[in-house]
């Protein structure tokens, strides 16, 4: 919390503390009583911290060396001997986005060959080409999930069943839940390009048909008066 809101919270508090003050010396009780420390709780509970929209939040060199990226231990010796971020990148198809690292480019340009087994190097991966379309009810277009670009790089066990549920329509999916770190989110914004508004387009990608208009609401569907 900004220093402003918290000189704002805090004579917030001391007025309604005040108040409350005032009521209780008027002899006013019971349910429609708040006591001070209630108020002062009240006044703490609003400075927790909100990770909402963390997702969002812009890192100052996202290709910082190990030991100064804030993912690794900087007591850990192994820190030390990791490449750095901006000497291994050399040479990989770039984009604006994330760590500025075009991964699925990478791989369709045979940059990389991202090996399926710790101890096996001969071990072929299990890619499924397969797109889902979600759509969405806004007239925003619809979100394409491609397997392929995800499967070269994952078991299928990183996201089934844990983090989606592999049947249709068990998965209720928002913007809200993504940038707090729940499905997509679980990766998107922390090994994958993030949530930004200029990464929208990268899975909202089906655009609506023309013939396309907003779905009603359940509420005006049964409202009788319409």
């Amino acid at each position: 919390m900004s220093q402003y809101m918290k000189s704002f919270v805090g004579a917030v508090a001391l007025t309604m503390v005040a108040s409350t003050s005032a009521v209780a010396g008027s002899g006013v009780s019971g349910a429609g009583a708040v006591s001070a420390a209630q108020l002062l709780w009240m006044s703490a509970d609003v400075s927790s911290a909100n990770i909402f929209n963390r997702n969002l939040k812009k890192e100052k060199d996202p290709n910082a060396p190990p030991p100064e990226s804030g993912y690794h231990d900087p007591e850990n010796d192994g820190t030390h001997i990791l490449q750095p971020p901006k000497e291994a990148y050399v040479g990989l198809p770039t984009t604006e986005f994330g760590n500025h690292v075009d991964w699925v480019k990478a791989i369709d340009q045979d940059k990389l060959s991202p090996r399926w087994d710790r101890f096996d190097s001969s071990e072929e991966p299990f890619v499924m080409d397969l797109d889902i379309v979600r759509e969405v009810k806004a007239s925003v277009p619809d979100v394409v999930f491609p397997h392929r670009q995800h499967t070269e790089w994952l078991a299928c066990a990183n996201c089934h069943p844990a983090i989606f549920v592999p049947q249709k329509g068990a998965n209720q999916i928002n913007m809200s839940a993504i940038l707090l770190g729940q499905k997509c989110g679980v990766c998107h914004g922390k090994v994958s390009f993030p949530i930004t508004t200029k990464t929208c387009t990268k899975c909202h990608s089906k655009p609506k048909p023309e013939d396309w208009s907003p779905p009603l609401s359940d509420a005006t569907l049964k409202n009788p008066w319409r």
